[in-house]
């Protein structure tokens, strides 16, 4: 092999290490997921694709390196490749469930194969010199491709089809020059690595990914951390470059301190990450801890079985990589997503469990090994014991999760803020209408803030002074029957099936929005009256029309809100169509009347299910309460009313 494609060679072998990370975190960990989302495959049917994955990844990774069909690694590596290509290819397609079990045995089988077959023969593809280096490099910069904005955010559809081009890549990888035979290269096994015998080093791995798996499936499907860790340009470059940073670092700490060292400094990392976990305010500081901790074992995880486990038969290596893999790969992998879906969190006393496995070699280290690298271990296990010691979270893993915290999340994850905000605007007429204004203080405390996107609908900061429990509800099944002309869609599935403890939990958060300055925004209220003008040009024609259109739905016998939810009402609405009682002084003036009305349109009555029409213009408010005050007093109006309101109601 001359010099040139020696060098060659070497880089080959980590564009193959990014290629194969850049696969497995996108693809795999999303795409298919989100894939299968869009397919409407969820609970236990999601259970058994996912099984037949690990299923999959585990039968190969144990066989890979017994199959006798394909002696030669190019020709595994190549087939693994497009393995991998045609199961991300084929998620393009409209599947059912057997479809899906299919693709992912292939995908699963897929990466067992890639993943031994490629870390088996590692020290040929990675040519002379420098290997452990072109590990680390490999490994970050898959990382770092994977948490690149534009990659993160992509749609399943074209992850996917990213992925299949990744694997057409991988293919020309392995077709440029030539892999076998012993590279002559530089030494990369570091002193005292005998330490650590194999069944350790598998214990240790499959702890390090239980902790990985459980994290990032918490982030992941936890709104207020994945707000803080992933969403947003800022915090994916933040994460690549730390993992990049991270895994160079793991390369140089595995040749100039060995493995253990390696292993213990990232359990310390993902130790202190699962630990600030548990209060969502922490979440910018443990994702600063995450990607160091992942990163430094997954260099561990690539360069072991070739570069650092000292197994010269390459069988053996293979046997032993295939443990590895299925063991601690997928087998860790499933235990620590159970974990996150099942707890939600990762207990303090599973941290310092797996802290015991990782750690417990320090114990003989004291005996074979040198001082120095004694008080390093001793250091590390003391750190970690005094953040497990001292963590407030320590013994109460998790603070209970009250229905407005959960609804917080629902109306995040929902996406309710790119059409409410909840930001009273200062010096405007969102003060009279939505309420006191919230101050900047106020606004950064929350995490995140739900200042909101636009506003397309009304602002919700004191949506629960506003709007009854009630209201919300019958809102959420069919918002045009409450609020005339509204296009929201309709929520009734968060109050359907298994979740529908999910709508219950948004109307909890939502009526928990009241502000500080009820008193002070009641006052207004009281003192607010209709613009002079506004009442000189309302008309009572409008009004019957408008009646019709905003408030038939409650206060008429055949009302579409008052049929449905009827029984629900802890006191039935009048009809006002027929003339019924009012919440005014009959006895006041003309003006006085009109004016009460005017008030109980705008903004309702406190402590009942009446809602205000806030956005209504006060000429519109006026004309409202001059047809409903002329027809409540006058008995021969309202046989012509019930008939109005009818035939507006039949309208299209």
């Amino acid at each position: 092999m001359s010099g040139a494609e020696a060098r060659w060679t070497g880089w080959r072998g980590a564009g193959l290490v990014a290629v194969t990370y850049v696969y497995f975190l996108i693809f795999a960990q999303f795409a298919f997921l989100k894939r299968l989302a869009d397919l409407g495959i969820a609970g236990e049917h999601l259970k058994a694709v996912m099984g037949a994955m690990a299923l999959g990844g585990i039968a190969c990774s144990l066989l890979a390196p017994r199959f006798n069909l394909w002696a030669s690694p190019v020709t595994r590596l190549r087939t693994a490749f497009f393995i991998c290509g045609a199961a991300a290819g084929l998620t393009l397609a409209e599947l059912n469930l057997s479809g899906a079990i299919v693709i992912a045995v292939l995908i699963g089988g897929g990466l067992g194969l890639l993943t031994v077959t490629l870390v088996t023969h590692l020290r040929m593809l990675l040519g002379g010199g420098n290997h452990l280096f072109k590990v680390g490099l490999g490994t970050g910069l898959g990382y770092l491709i994977c948490n690149s904005p534009a990659v993160f955010t992509a749609s399943p559809s074209t992850q996917a089809i990213a992925a299949a081009l990744l694997c057409l890549v991988g293919v020309s990888l392995t077709s440029r020059g030539r892999v076998g035979g012993r590279v002559n290269g530089e030494e990369t096994i570091p002193n005292g690595q005998r330490a650590l015998s194999f069944p350790r080093v598998l214990a240790c791995f499959t702890a390090l990914v239980w902790l990985d798996s459980a994290a990032f499936y918490i982030i992941q499907n936890t709104p207020g951390l994945k707000t803080g860790t992933w969403q947003g340009a800022f915090h994916l470059w933040s994460n690549g470059i730390l993992h990049l940073i991270a895994a160079l670092a793991s390369a140089w700490l595995l040749r100039r301190r060995g493995l253990y060292f390696v292993l213990a400094a990232a359990f310390f990392a993902l130790a202190v990450a699962c630990l600030l976990l548990l209060h969502a305010e922490s979440a910018v500081l443990a994702s600063a801890f995450y990607p160091v901790g992942v990163s430094l074992y997954s260099v561990a995880l690539v360069a072991y079985p070739s570069l650092l486990a000292q197994v010269p038969a390459e069988r053996e290596r293979g046997i032993q990589a295939g443990w590895v893999y299925a063991v601690a790969g997928w087998f860790g992998s499933a235990m620590g997503i159970g974990m996150g879906q099942h707890l939600g969190h990762v207990p303090a006393d599973f941290v310092l469990a797996a802290g015991l496995v990782i750690l417990a070699p320090g114990l003989v280290m004291l005996v074979r090994r040198r001082m120095r690298e004694c008080v390093v271990t001793a250091a590390v296990v003391s750190i970690a014991f005094c953040i497990e010691q001292t963590t407030p979270f320590r013994n109460a893993p998790t603070p209970r999760v009250d229905a407005v915290a959960r609804g917080r999340q629902v109306y995040i994850s929902e996406g309710c803020i790119n059409c409410h905000s909840q930001y009273v605007r200062p010096n405007s007429p969102d003060v009279l209408l939505w309420g006191p204004m919230q101050t900047v203080g106020e606004l950064h405390r929350e995490r995140p803030p739900l200042i909101g996107n636009r506003r397309l609908g009304p602002d919700l900061s004191e949506v629960g002074r506003r709007r009854s429990p009630l209201w919300l509800r019958a809102h959420f099944f069919n918002p045009a029957e409450v609020s005339h002309a509204s296009f929201m869609p309709s929520y009734a599935y968060l109050f359907e099936g298994e979740g529908g403890q999910r709508g219950e939990d948004l109307i909890a958060y939502l009526s928990s929005l009241r502000g500080d300055g009820e008193a002070e925004h009641r006052l207004q209220e009281e003192t607010w009256q209709p613009a002079a003008e506004a009442v000189a040009d309302a008309k009572e024609a409008d009004g019957a029309r408008l009646f019709a259109a905003y408030c038939s739905t409650c206060h008429d016998a055949n009302g579409a809100t008052r049929r449905r939810w009827g029984a629900s009402f802890p006191r039935i609405p009048p009809d006002l169509s027929a003339g019924a009682f009012l919440y005014v002084s009959m006895s006041a003036s003309d003006a006085e009347r009109r004016r009460q009305l005017a008030g109980i349109i705008k903004f309702g009555i406190a402590g009942s299910v009446m809602p205000g029409h806030e956005y209504l213009p006060d000429q519109e408010v006026a004309a409202i309460s001059r047809w409903l005050d002329r027809s409540t007093r006058q008995p021969s109006a309202r046989a012509r009313n019930s008939a109005t309101i009818s035939t507006i109601g039949e309208q299209p």
